[in-house]
């Protein structure tokens, strides 16, 4: 039953707690709450929604680029895809944050579900030729592993939600009921975001929401801290 052990494979990479340290990070939440931005469920929400609007035409459009290029067999054109992502990453932390999750993920892939292409993917890694970002790698595993190109959206997607209302579980008083349906609410727009990132380019990468960035930019020098952003 090939539909079965497909939809395994995509439960698995996309469960929050595989192992590519996602938990250490809160994508610019941490500095959103000590600074009253985010202070309920409902500014919660607003603000996990936005990161995952800017996820889905940033690192989207880039995870949906490597993913057919790796289709494709074009190395090439996947490095160009990983270098775009890590290059609209404005600050510090955001790009340590994408390019760690991207290495532990090819590590992982090596590991669970050798092949010629992931293999390749985490040699260039780890020599240095590419910075190796999560999108990239996330569109290398799916694609190696014959799973499409949604199926690699929605996990991308969803752990960006996951990820940040996992960290306001520590972060904030907020009811395990409550995350999950933030979560719920946040997702059923993947569909949504899906139809826009699909259409685009490299070129058309946009991550502009200029008060996570400067959130995520104060939480570099912040002297006290739970997560690495």
């Amino acid at each position: 039953m090939p539909a079965v052990a497909d939809l395994l494979r995509v439960l698995q990479f996309g469960d929050s707690m595989f192992p590519v340290g996602a938990f250490t990070f809160s994508n610019a939440l941490e500095p959103a709450i000590e600074a009253g931005v985010v202070t309920d469920t409902e500014t919660l929400r607003e603000f996990v929604r936005t990161a995952t609007q800017q996820a889905a035409v940033g690192d989207g459009v880039a995870l949906l680029a490597a993913h057919r290029a790796t289709v494709d067999g074009d190395l090439a054109r996947v490095e160009r895809a990983d270098r775009a992502a890590h290059a609209r990453r404005l600050n510090e932390e955001m790009r340590t944050m994408t390019v760690r999750m991207g290495r532990k993920l090819a590590e992982a892939a090596v590991h669970i579900a050798p092949g010629p292409t992931v293999e390749a993917w985490h040699r260039r890694i780890a020599d240095g030729s590419v910075p190796g970002t999560y999108p990239a790698g996330l569109g290398v595993v799916f694609a190696s592993l014959g799973l499409p190109e949604t199926d690699a959206f929605a996990v991308h997607q969803n752990g960006v939600a996951a990820m940040m209302v996992g960290a306001a579980m520590r972060l904030m008083r907020l009811h395990h009921l409550d995350a999950q349906s933030i979560v719920y609410a946040v997702n059923a727009a993947v569909a949504e975001d899906y139809a826009r990132a699909r259409t685009a380019s490299l070129h058309d990468m946009s991550a502009f929401a200029p008060l996570p960035d400067i959130l995520a930019a104060t939480h570099v020098t912040a002297h006290v801290r739970m997560f690495m952003n």
